[in-house]
């Protein structure tokens, strides 16, 4: 299976480059777990996702520690048939975890994200759950979404995504609940999010 992520770091300031500086360095802890590139428009990330998901949510909560607005926009995808096997992608979750009933993924995953450290910066994050290519993909996604009403993040629904609210810890544990607990073990699964911190319209 090949698990990576495309993501692209925008502060909203003209002093933007040591913001993304910042937001990289925090990647180096990462470099031992994960595959990571970075070019002029966005950093792929690849391997499994427990490291994965906590170099994006370093990435962006350091950033988001700066007083500047900044915002990140992420694509996240596992089994993409277009793209070669990767052992570094190795997730023991989707090895066992579709075949639990829906009810158990979504204790299980409440039960991670309430077990989450916290990450000490409030973020704002939005974002879309795709089960590609599969039949009834909708009670997946439904699923899903009751995992995150419960999911102590939860702060609206929205045309076409569902809106979270929190420490940047929980928040991206949720995502990485949603990634790995809802749709197939084999299937291809993406999402598709924006978070956002500092925000002047908040205040």
């Amino acid at each position: 299976m090949f698990i990576g992520a495309q993501v692209s770091l925008y502060p909203m300031t003209s002093d933007f480059v040591p913001v993304i500086l910042s937001g990289l360095q925090a990647l180096e802890p990462y470099k031992k777990d994960l595959r990571i590139e970075t070019d002029d428009i966005s950093t792929l990330m690849v391997g499994s996702p427990d490291p994965l998901f906590d170099a994006l949510r370093d990435f962006f909560a350091r950033a988001a520690k700066e007083p500047a607005h900044v915002t990140m926009h992420c694509t996240v995808s596992r089994g993409c048939p277009g793209e070669p096997d990767d052992p570094n992608c190795r997730c023991d979750i989707l090895a066992v975890g579709q075949s639990l009933p829906l009810e158990v993924r979504q204790a299980k995953a409440q039960e991670a994200v309430a077990q989450a450290a916290s990450a000490g910066v409030e973020i704002d994050v939005q974002f879309s759950l795709y089960v590609l290519g599969q039949d009834r993909h909708m009670d997946e996604i439904y699923g899903c979404i009751a995992f995150l009403k419960s999911s102590g993040t939860f702060l609206k629904s929205k045309n076409f995504c569902t809106r979270l609210r929190g420490d940047a810890g929980a928040v991206f544990e949720t995502l990485r609940q949603a990634f790995l607990r809802f749709g197939p073990a084999q299937g291809h699964v993406t999402l598709d999010l924006t978070a956002s911190a500092n925000s002047p319209s908040r205040r």
